[in-house]
């Protein structure tokens, strides 16, 4: 075998191993955001159902839960149970709002009538406010204090360990 190749393949190969190696034990779905303690972006939404367009602007006060989610999206499904719990059970202490990412707004009213609503559900024109907070696939959970700051980010579907988790950090600026 040619020294020169196998040199030259073990400089390629061994910094990927390496990198492959250092992330071994980081956990996908808590990935870091840029966002994390600076002021959410600014949004103003169509909810699903009708109604007054819902602002940012217009929740300070409470903790936000925006949920980037779309009726193809299956672990989005999954959670929707958890998001529809706490919901219920949080509803006048923290706002949870939908965003419907990349779907049709049909479907997503045929949904939530099968499945069960107890938040509203909100169209994002364009795409627009899942540019501005980086969304890149769903589920995607940002929280947001009562300020206005982005508190955490959840990548991936919520179970409501985590997502009590979460909670308890945008809560924190209330208590």
């Amino acid at each position: 075998m040619n020294r020169k190749v196998l040199g030259s393949g073990l400089l390629v190969a061994l910094p990927l191993l390496g990198v492959l190696f250092v992330n071994l034990g980081r956990d996908p779905h808590t990935m870091d955001s840029p966002l994390v303690g600076r002021p959410a972006p600014s949004f103003i939404f169509t909810p699903v159902e009708g109604g007054a367009p819902i602002t940012l602007q217009g929740l300070k006060g409470r903790p936000v839960v925006l949920n980037f989610w779309a009726t193809w999206c299956i672990p989005c499904l999954e959670e929707h149970g958890v998001l529809l719990e706490a919901a219920m059970r949080l509803g006048s202490e923290v706002q949870f709002l939908g965003v419907v990412y990349e779907d049709d707004a049909a479907k997503v009213r045929s949904l939530l009538t099968e499945r069960g609503k107890a938040y509203p559900s909100v169209l994002d024109e364009g795409g627009r406010t899942a540019i501005a907070y980086g969304v890149y696939g769903v589920p995607e959970t940002y929280f947001i204090d009562a300020a206005g700051t982005i508190v955490a980010k959840q990548v991936g579907p919520l179970d409501p360990q985590t997502l009590e988790a979460h909670l308890q950090k945008a809560r924190g600026a209330v208590r």
